[in-house]
C-alpha cells in the first residue's frame, strides 16, 4: 500500500470531537498530507467517531461500506473517537475495509499508525495516556473567528446512561500555562472568540501563573486579559461543579458571553436520582437563579433524555414543568437509547418507543417555543455579531450574537470583524438583522 497524500477528516458527534478532528488535520498537514478538495477522493478518510447516541456503530460502518461501493480506489480508512475506543478489536473483526483504529486519546499516535498501516496489517491503539496526545500536537495554525480550545477530557460522574466515563476516561485538567499559550496562539492565528471544551468543562482546575490553584473561572479571567480577543464561551458544565467563582465570573468578565449551557436531563428527582445525576430540580433551578442574579441577560440552554427507564407520565410531565420553570433559548433533545455496557440498558422497565416518541415530540414543541419567545424579546435591540462567514445570498453575512443565534444582516464587513446590528425578525433558530451606524462595542454589548 502506497503512502496517502491527501486526505479527509468526518467529525461526528460534540464540538469536542470537531476540536479533536481540527488538531488531526493539523498534525496530517504537518506531515506533508493536504486536505482533499470537496469532489475529490482521498487517499485516507478518518471517521471521527461518536458512541453516545444509538446505532453510531452501524452508521459508520453504513459510511465505510459507501465509501467501498462508490469509489474505484478506496481510500485508507482510520477509525477514531468514542467508537473506535468501545469497540476496539471489533471494528477490525467487521470490517476488512479499516486499516486503523485509533482512540480519543491516542490520536497523536496517527502517523506512525499509518505507517504501520501500510505495510499491510490493522493498527489499533486505544490506551489512555492522561493528556499524553496534547504535547505530540503540533503548533495550532491559522484560526477561523471562533476556535474550540479543550481544556478538560474525560468524566467521573458515571451518568448510567452515558458512556463517556469508558470511552473518554477519568477527569483531568489541561495545565494553565499550556491553555494559555495554545489560547495565544489561536488569537495571532485570526480567532477573536475561543469556545473552552470539556466534557465536565467546569471541572477544570489547575495553578496558575503564580502557583495558586484556581478553578474555570480563574482561567476565563486569565484568558480575558488578551488583547484580541473579544468573546470567551464554555461548554459543557455539569450542575454539581458550578462554583461561586463562575458564577460572578458572569458578571464581571465582560469577555465572557452571556450564555450558558447546563444540562439538567429530567424534571424529575427519582429519574435524575437513577441516571446517577447527583442533584436534584430544585438544586438545579436555584443554580440557574444565581446565574441570572450574576447576568440577567443570560441565555440558558440545557440536554434532555426522555423515554429514560421506568418514566412514568407524571415524572416527564416533571420535566416539561423544568422547561417552563427555566425558560430556555435553546436546548438539546434526545429520546433514552441503551448504551451497551451502561447500568441504565439492564434496568427494568424500558419505556415502548411509541411513548417516548410521542413525549419527545412534546418536549420539543415546548423547547421550540422557548427559542422562538427568547429571539422574539431580543427583536428591536442592539448588540454586536462575530462574522463568521457568508451567507446564502449577495453581500449578506452570518455570524453570532452573544447569545449563541446566528444572525444574518447585510452590508460592508469580513470575517473576524465585531459588527453593530440592530435585530428586527426572530425565528426558533436565527434573527435577521440589519447594519447600524457607530462602531462595534463588544465586548458584550447589547
Amino acid at each position: 500500500m502506497t503512502a496517502p497524500q491527501s486526505f479527509r477528516i468526518k467529525n461526528y458527534g460534540c464540538q469536542m470531537n470537531v476540536y479533536d478532528g481540527e488538531r488531526m488535520a493539523e498534525m496530517l498537514d504537518a506531515q506533508g498530507l493536504v486536505a482533499a478538495p470537496d469532489g475529490e477522493e482521498p487517499d485516507l478518510v478518518v471517521l471521527n467517531t461518536c458512541h453516545i447516541r444509538e446505532k453510531a456503530a452501524e452508521k459508520m460502518y453504513s459510511d465505510i461500506g459507501r465509501m467501498h461501493k462508490k469509489s474505484a480506489k478506496p481510500p485508507m480508512i482510520a477509525v477514531a473517537g468514542c467508537v473506535a475506543q468501545a469497540e476496539g478489536e471489533e471494528i477490525i473483526r467487521r470490517s476488512a475495509a479499516v486499516s486503523m483504529v485509533v482512540g480519543p486519546q491516542a490520536y497523536h499516535r496517527l502517523p506512525e499508525m499509518i505507517e504501520q498501516a501500510r505495510k499491510g496489517r490493522p493498527v489499533i491503539d486505544t490506551d489512555m495516556p492522561a493528556n499524553a496526545k496534547f504535547g505530540a500536537l503540533p503548533a495550532r495554525r491559522k484560526q477561523a473567528a471562533s476556535a474550540f480550545l479543550t481544556v478538560q477530557e474525560g468524566c467521573d460522574k458515571f451518568c448510567t446512561y452515558c458512556v463517556v466515563p469508558y470511552t473518554r476516561g477519568a477527569e483531568i485538567s489541561r495545565p494553565f500555562r499550556d491553555l494559555v499559550d495554545e489560547a495565544m496562539r489561536l488569537v495571532d492565528g485570526g480567532a477573536r472568540e475561543i469556545t473552552l471544551l470539556g466534557q465536565n468543562v467546569n471541572a477544570w482546575s489547575g495553578e496558575d501563573q503564580k502557583g495558586r490553584w484556581v478553578g474555570l473561572a480563574g482561567l476565563i479571567r486569565e484568558l480575558a486579559r488578551l488583547p484580541d480577543l473579544v468573546r470567551i464561551r464554555y461548554t459543557t458544565s455539569h450542575p454539581n461543579d458550578v462554583e461561586p467563582g463562575l458564577i460572578a465570573a458572569h458578571g464581571e468578565v465582560a469577555k465572557l458571553m452571556p450564555y450558558l449551557h447546563l444540562p439538567v436531563q429530567s424534571g424529575s428527582n427519582r429519574i435524575l436520582a437513577a441516571m446517577n445525576r447527583n442533584h436534584t430540580a430544585e438544586s438545579y433551578l436555584a443554580i440557574i437563579d444565581r446565574f441570572r442574579e450574576a447576568q440577567p441577560d443570560i441565555a440558558i440552554s440545557g440536554d434532555f433524555i426522555v423515554g429514560f427507564p421506568g418514566e412514568t407520565d407524571a415524572e416527564f410531565e416533571a420535566t416539561i414543568a423544568m422547561v417552563k420553570a427555566v425558560g430556555y433559548s435553546a436546548a438539546y433533545s434526545f429520546r433514552y437509547s441503551p448504551r451497551p455496557g451502561t447500568p441504565a440498558a439492564l434496568m427494568e422497565g424500558q419505556v415502548a418507543a411509541p411513548v417516548a416518541d410521542d413525549r419527545l415530540q412534546r418536549l420539543q414543541e415546548a423547547l421550540l417555543q422557548q427559542s422562538q419567545a427568547f429571539n422574539e424579546r431580543l427583536v428591536g435591540r442592539q448588540c454586536d455579531v462575530l462574522v463568521e462567514r457568508t451567507g446564502r445570498r449577495a453581500g449578506q453575512w452570518l455570524g453570532k450574537t452573544p447569545w449563541l443565534q446566528s444572525a444574518y444582516f447585510s452590508g460592508d464587513a469580513a470575517i473576524g470583524d465585531l459588527v453593530r446590528v440592530a435585530l428586527d425578525t426572530a425565528g426558533p433558530n436565527s434573527l435577521a438583522a440589519r447594519r447600524v451606524d457607530g462602531d462595534a462595542t463588544e465586548p458584550s454589548a447589547c
